[in-house]
C-alpha cells in the first residue's frame, strides 16, 4: 500500500495548522483588545464630555447639556429636581454605573458647582462601532498572514520539489532492470540545488556500486556451480570405481564409502549455498511437485549415514502434501533436517512424517537444552561438539531457506528424548 504521507502533505499540514492557530490567535487577540479599548474609551469621552460641559456652564449658566448620537446629559441643578431626568439615573451618586435594561447604558455622574452631572452613552452604538473597526483590523491581519503562509508554502514546496522527485525516481527504480541514469540530477523532471545535486550523485554512485556487486554475485554463482562441481563429480566417479572393484581391501572399501558420503554432504552444502548466495529467486524455477515423493528420495540418500548404527528411518504419510514452489530449495531443507537427524541419533528412530500442510522430522537422539535450543539456528553453532559429524550450518541453512520462501519452521527438544522439526506451509503454497 501505497504511503500518501509525504513531504508535500506533512508541509501543507503544517502551514494549515499554522494558519488556523494564527487566526484564533489574531480574532481572540482583536476581541480582547476591543474589549479593552471600548472600555478605556467610553469612560474617556464621557470624562472629556463632563470636563467640557462643566467649563462652560460655569461660562455660561443656560448652556444646554450634550445631547449627541452617542451622549445624552442632564443637569440636576441645586435645590431644583430635573423632571426630564431619566429614571435609571435617580440615585446613582458620582463615578461610573451601569444602567438602563440589562445595564447596556454606561452613566458618569459629576457634581459642581450648578448642580449634579448626569451623562449617559449608548454602550450597544460604541460596541458596534468597535467591533466593526476590530473586524476590519482582524480581517485585515488574516489576509497578511494568509498572503504570508501561502508565499512561505510555495518557497517551501519549490526549495522541497528537487528532493521529492529525487524520492519518486528511487521510488520507481527497479533493482532487476536497473535505470541508473534516473538517479542523475540533469535527469530530474526539476532544477536540483546544490544539496540535491550532492544527494543524486552519492546515491547514482551507491546506486552503480551495488549494480557491480550484484553482478559479481551472478558471476560467483554461475562460476562456482561450475568449478566446484566438477571435481566432485571427478572425485563421486572414482570412489564408485573403488566400490565397485571386488579386489580392493576391505579398509579402503570403507574408505571410499566415507569418501561417498563426505561428497554427498559437499553437494548438499554446495547447493545450499548457492541458493542462498543468489540475489533474487532467479534461477530456482517454482513448479507443481509432491512433498510425499521428495521426501522419499531425501531419506533414500540419507542411508549411508546410519550405516552401522541402531538407527532407523522411517516414513509416515499421513497425508498427500502438493506445493507449488522451488522443490530443488524444498529438497535441500528437508536434505538438511534428516541428515542433521541422522548424524545426532546413536540409537533408535528417524521418523519423517508428512501431513497436509507440514513435514515433521522427529529423532531419539541427545536433544538440546533451552540454551541450546535457542541458539540451534545460530551459524556454526553445536550442540555439543563431540556428538555428531556436523558443522553446525545445517540448521542454519533450513532457517535461512525457510525465510527465504515463506515457510515457518518450529522447533522442540529435550536432553536425552530426541528433538522434532516441522516446517509449516501456507494456504498460497499448497496444492
Amino acid at each position: 500500500m501505497r504511503n500518501t504521507g509525504g513531504l508535500r502533505r506533512k508541509i501543507w499540514v503544517a502551514f494549515i495548522v499554522q494558519m488556523t492557530a494564527i487566526s484564533f490567535a489574531a480574532v481572540l487577540g482583536v476581541y480582547a483588545a476591543a474589549t479593552v479599548i471600548e472600555d478605556v474609551l467610553v469612560k474617556r469621552i464621557l470624562l472629556h464630555d463632563a470636563e467640557y460641559y462643566l467649563d462652560r456652564v460655569a461660562a455660561d449658566p443656560a448652556a444646554a447639556p450634550p445631547d449627541t448620537y452617542f451622549v445624552r446629559g442632564y443637569l440636576e441643578r441645586t435645590g431644583t429636581a430635573s423632571s426630564d431626568l431619566p429614571p435609571q439615573f435617580r440615585g446613582l451618586g458620582p463615578g461610573y454605573h451601569g444602567a438602563g435594561a440589562g445595564r447596556s447604558d454606561i452613566v458618569y455622574v459629576a457634581d459642581s458647582a450648578a448642580g449634579r452631572l448626569y451623562l449617559g452613552i449608548d454602550a450597544s452604538r460604541t460596541h458596534q462601532l468597535v467591533l466593526i473597526f476590530g473586524m476590519v483590523l482582524c480581517a485585515m491581519i488574516i489576509v497578511i498572514v494568509y498572503l504570508t503562509t501561502w508565499m512561505t508554502y510555495r518557497a517551501s514546496r519549490r526549495a522541497l520539489s528537487p528532493v521529492i522527485a529525487l524520492a519518486n525516481a528511487v521510488r520507481d527504480w527497479d533493482p532487476k532492470r536497473p535505470d541508473l541514469d534516473a538517479l542523475l540530477p540533469e535527469n530530474l523532471p526539476v532544477r536540483a540545488d546544490g544539496d540535491v545535486e550532492s544527494l543524486a550523485y552519492a546515491m547514482h554512485a551507491f546506486a552503480t556500486r551495488l549494480e557491480e556487486f550484484v553482478e559479481r554475485e551472478r558471476a560467483f554463482t554461475r562460476d562456482a556451480s561450475h568449478e566446484l562441481r566438477t571435481p566432485l563429480t571427478v572425485i563421486k566417479a572414482s570412489a564408485d570405481m573403488l566400490l565397485d572393484d571386488d579386489e580392493v581391501p576391505p579398509f579402503a572399501q570403507r574408505t571410499a564409502q566415507r569418501i561417498m558420503r563426505a561428497v554427498r554432504d559437499m553437494e548438499s552444502l554446495i547447493e545450499s549455498f548457492l541458493i542462498l548466495a543468489r540475489e533474487s529467486d532467479s534461477g530456482l524455477p517454482e513448479e507443481d511437485f509432491s512433498v510425499n515423493d521428495a521426501v522419499r528420495d531425501e531419506i533414500e540418500r540419507a542411508q549411508s549415514l546410519i550405516e552401522g548404527k541402531p538407527v532407523r528411518v522411517l516414513f509416515e504419510e499421513n497425508g498427500t502434501l502438493g506445493l507449488y514452489s522451488s522443490p530443488r530449495a524444498f529438497s535441500v531443507l528437508v536434505g538438511n533436517l534428516i541428515r542433521n537427524a541422522c548424524q545426532y541419533t546413536e540409537e533408535g528412530s528417524v521418523t519423517v512424517t508428512v501431513e497436509a500442510d507440514r513435514v515433521v522430522v522427529h529423532d531419539t537422539g541427545v536433544g538440546m537444552n533451552e540454551e541450546e535450543l535457542a541458539r540451534a539456528f545460530v551459524s556454526f553453532f553445536r550442540g555439543d561438539q563431540g556428538r555428531g559429524s556436523g558443522h553446525g550450518i545445517g540448521l542454519t541453512i533450513v532457517k535461512r531457506l525457510a525465510d527465504r520462501f515463506g515457510w515457518e519452521v518450529g522447533m522442540s527438544s529435550q536432553p536425552d528424548q530426541g528433538t522434532t522439526v516441522s516446517v509449516i506451509f501456507p494456504q498460497t503454497q499448497r496444492l
